[in-house]
């Protein structure tokens, strides 16, 4: 069964090269389409004062409309998209699918101390107030994030291109590790899926982005170790955590992360730590590693396009899910 309406495809300025390649991707699985799919015109007029005005150049009116935007910092990110949403409704879009590789403050996801924010319930309700009707992300920060929105949400878990890159790699001796003990159900089904151990690094911080001190638990000795987690931010957890690990006697430490946030100092603190390499996603754009040495970056673009065309043409997207 297919859309009665047609998909119109736009990207803000933060996700454009990410949208160029997920638009390849939709042509492929369309290869007799006469019409192939293009990225729309979506301008974006910025103001002295550090106001922007995103206009669509060419007509929404009945469409399905997919937005792709990154919420990452700084907050501008955000609001071009929730500007983006608004505009395609008042332009009479027939839906509006907010798709956003990397969720930004979805670390705030409860309140840990006293008279803080819940962030990522209220950029939930401000995606659903600008007028999304279905937002679709990958590797939310914490899965009780999607009870946080009133519309439907598709999430994507990275695992589907790590795991068969890991398993390509055919690495011996293979070991899953969590950075810290809210990363133990990841680490647990990554291990699972490979069929290897687990190792739990437990950590304690002095503050936000501050770690205080890392132990392992579990067989470190001879191991090749894949460190995953969800994002890496400063690298401070990971590069320390790393060391641990070689300590402890560890054969090679590596990373496995989605959202490449790499903020101050993280990308020479990975080069001079005892990582060998570092797994990320493109969610977040890095165009300045494509030939780094140490980091490498695996494209989500083609599961993206994939769970797009499905979601357009209502088909079930449960096959697509590993974890």
């Amino acid at each position: 069964m297919y859309h009665s309406h047609r998909m119109e495809l736009f990207a803000c300025r933060a996700s454009e090269d990410f949208a160029h390649k997920v638009i390849s991707h939709l042509n492929a699985l369309t290869p007799d389409n006469d019409n192939p799919l293009h990225l729309g015109e979506l301008v974006t007029t910025p103001f002295s004062d550090g106001e922007f005005q995103p206009q669509f150049e060419e007509s929404v009116r009945g469409a399905t409309v997919f937005i792709l935007q990154s919420t990452i910092p700084p907050a501008d990110n955000l609001m071009e998209l929730l500007l983006a949403i608004d505009a395609a409704k008042r332009a009479s879009a027939d839906k509006v699918i907010a798709v956003m590789p990397y969720f930004g403050w979805a670390r705030q996801d409860r309140k840990d101390r006293p008279r803080v924010a819940i962030g990522a319930k209220l950029v939930a309700n401000l995606l659903r107030a600008a007028g999304a009707d279905r937002v679709m992300t990958c590797d939310l920060h914490a899965d009780q994030i999607q009870g946080f929105f009133d519309i439907p949400v598709d999430h994507i878990y990275a695992s589907k291109v790590f795991i068969p890159y890991i398993l390509n790699r055919n690495f011996e001796n293979l070991a899953i590790a969590a950075p810290d003990m809210g990363g133990a159900k990841r680490a647990n089904s990554y291990a699972k899926a490979l069929q290897t151990p687990v190792i739990i690094c437990h950590k304690t911080r002095e503050r936000a982005n501050v770690v205080g001190s890392i132990t392992a638990i579990g067989d470190v000795e001879g191991k090749n170790v894949i460190i995953v987690d969800d994002m890496i931010d400063t690298a401070g957890t990971l590069c320390m955590a790393a060391k641990v690990l070689k300590d402890k006697g560890a054969q090679s430490v590596r990373a496995c992360a989605t959202h490449g946030l790499l903020s101050g100092s993280a990308i020479s603190r990975i080069h001079d730590s005892q990582l060998e390499e570092v797994f990320i996603t493109d969610s977040i754009p890095h165009p300045e590693l494509a030939n780094d040495p140490k980091i490498r970056i695996v494209s989500m673009t083609e599961v993206f396009a994939k769970i797009i065309h499905k979601v357009y043409n209502y088909e079930s997207i449960s096959s697509d899910f590993i974890f």
